[in-house]
């Protein structure tokens, strides 16, 4: 079979920009937003593409969300100086052919869980999708793998043979499956955020043996290190990476603390294993406090991801409150069995339903004493909420504040 690439810039003005394509399950947004944060701190202007928006050094671009306005905002951001284009990219979008739209020289896998494979129709089709960004990543470029995802070790098999690996893990995300070029030791976190001590290789070595970022989360431990590996991988400077991971924001609504007395939580988690972590990074800022969790699960999605997702909180908080998310045509009471079922084979948590999302947020942080987390869990940057076929203002962000008595940042709906 013919090799596809290299893939041809899509407009003369992109040719001699430097693409980072950012794909997985989990942690697509945040990975990216570092990355761009990476080559800001190099003195470099940078174009960025995620599911929140485009921008030009972290400032966003008033182009529509299509394959004419991603075009556009990169075109404005390469007239203005740009070099450097780092894109989240979904399976969706993969699915599609994007990276054969595009050109990715260096490709970021960040992991797979049993999510959006429903659109896919199969978990391999779902798989295929991702692989697609590594099949067309541009001749002597880099694929940037978790050692530590199984599926990390079938997208290596059809990568091209000339595109160089980087392998990059931390332990809590399981086995160790490939021997690491980069790998967290140990990872320190707090409602500060998160420091990684990291195991000796000559990339840590380059980066000091250290890193740290201002996400809250032994995930986002995860994106440093794959954020770290790709910048490395492209020849930046290690000094920009310390910095732009170290003065890289956070992105709204992943794991993002609105309050510290009780300390409360807006985060996207919506998958099982997203879920199981954000739990586990409050468990660990809980300490002998309790963890409360307030969370649903989308309609018309994957109905088969809910029992794990029920079992997930359902086995390490003390309070779950289950509530709707995004129900669209669904049945919200449906949704909120499944979820209960797998609430009652996790065991720990007491279980409390209330339909209404904001009230269920007001109960949990009426229950909450100085100590205990709260997180509320499934939306983070939305700004509505889908019921039937429309879509509602509500923003988790602004009703945490609200109920806090905090002032709006202005972002939120």
């Amino acid at each position: 079979m013919s090799d596809p690439r290299p893939v041809p810039a899509a407009a003369p003005w992109a040719e001699d920009m430097r693409t980072f394509g950012v794909t997985g399950t989990n942690g697509k947004t945040s990975t990216t937003t570092m990355l761009a944060a990476i080559v800001r701190a190099a003195g470099e202007r940078v174009f960025s593409a995620t599911t929140l928006d485009y921008s030009l050094d972290g400032r966003p671009l008033a182009v529509e969300r299509s394959w004419q306005g991603f075009l556009a905002a990169a075109e404005q951001s390469r007239a203005a100086g740009a070099r450097h284009a780092v894109v989240e990219i979904t399976s969706q979008a993969l699915a599609r052919g994007y990276a054969k739209r595009w050109r990715f020289d260096l490709a970021v896998f960040t992991n797979l869980s049993p999510d959006h494979f429903k659109s896919h129709g199969s978990w391999e089709h779902y798989l295929a999708s991702k692989a697609q960004l590594f099949v067309h990543t541009s001749p002597g470029g880099a694929a940037i793998l978790n050692a530590r995802d199984p599926a990390a070790l079938l997208i290596d098999q059809v990568t091209p043979v000339d595109v160089r690996r980087v392998w990059y893990g931390v332990l809590s995300r399981g086995a160790c499956l490939m021997k690491h070029d980069l790998e967290a030791m140990s990872v320190e976190t707090s409602i500060d955020g998160t420091a990684l001590t990291l195991a000796p290789s000559p990339l840590a070595e380059a980066l000091g043996g250290a890193l740290r970022v201002a996400y809250v989360g032994e995930v986002f431990a995860e994106n440093a290190l794959a954020a770290a590996a790709a910048a490395l991988a492209a020849g930046l400077p290690a000094a920009a990476v310390r910095a732009g991971l170290a003065g890289c924001p956070i992105v709204p609504g992943r794991f993002e603390v609105l309050g510290r007395a009780p300390v409360a939580v807006v985060d996207y988690a919506h998958t099982p294993d997203a879920l199981a972590r954000t739990c586990a990074t409050a468990r660990a800022i809980a300490g002998e406090h309790r963890v409360i969790v307030v969370f649903g699960a989308g309609g018309d999605t994957d109905a088969g991801k809910r029992e794990p997702m029920g079992e997930a909180v359902g086995s390490a908080a003390d309070v779950a409150v289950v509530t709707t998310d995004n129900p669209r045509r669904e049945d919200p009471r449906q949704i909120a069995a499944n979820l209960r079922a797998g609430l009652s084979r996790g065991g720990r948590a007491q279980i409390v339903e209330e339909p209404d999302r904001l009230r269920a947020i007001a109960m949990a942080l009426e229950l909450a004493q100085p100590g205990d987390v709260v997180v509320v869990a499934g939306k983070g940057h939305e700004s509505g909420q889908t019921i039937g076929d429309e879509t509602l203002p509500f923003s988790d962000r602004a009703m945490v504040r609200r109920l806090l008595g905090l002032e709006s940042d202005g972002d939120d709906a």
